[in-house]
């Protein structure tokens, strides 16, 4: 009886062909793949406005934390050697020249304690004084108050130092000295 069975090879490919016909296949088309790369591009378009915000946020409160951290330092040298000690802007590291956005250096007793280069392209420091004497008893004997601009943004940060000599920043303050 098995001698009486005999296999055509095109009805078994064709059957074959039937078979793969019937399946699902799997996957995602191009339109669906076009609709899905146009909703993401969209999305990082909102997206990016936010964190270009977000990253001069940071650095501004960066800016502001390093001279709050530089007045501090100058108080606490003023303290530490008896002697005043002045925080001042500086151009060139040494002396007492220039404005705040080119640097600022601490002075003691002649000698430099710390050198702040220039703030980078874009960021200004401005304010009422170009120098901070801080008295050996660590109170300041001017009250100064400057802000931390950038120039593609509406945000600032403003540093104040007052008269006891505490040094703070914040988004914005109506401070007055006394």
């Amino acid at each position: 009886m098995i001698n009486n069975l005999t296999f055509s090879p095109v009805v078994c490919v064709r059957s074959a062909r039937k078979a793969d016909l019937r399946t699902k296949q799997n996957g995602f088309t191009l339109v669906e793949l076009m609709i899905t790369v146009s909703i993401a591009a969209i999305l990082a378009s909102l997206a990016v406005p936010s964190f270009n915000e977000a990253m001069v946020n940071s650095k501004l409160n960066s800016l502001a934390n390093s001279f709050v951290a530089s007045a501090q330092l100058a108080r606490s040298e003023a303290i530490k050697r008896n002697t005043t000690v002045t925080l001042c802007a500086s151009s060139d590291g040494n002396s007492c020249s220039g404005d705040w956005k080119n640097g600022w250096v601490v002075l003691a007793g002649g000698s430099s304690v710390l050198t702040q280069g220039p703030l980078p392209a874009g960021f200004a420091l401005s304010g009422n004084v170009t120098s901070v004497v801080f008295q050996s008893t660590g109170v300041g004997a001017t009250c100064a108050k400057l802000t931390m601009t950038k120039d593609t943004s509406s945000k600032e940060r403003v540093v104040t130092i007052s008269t006891t000599g505490r040094p703070t920043a914040a988004k914005s303050t109506t401070f007055t000295c006394g």
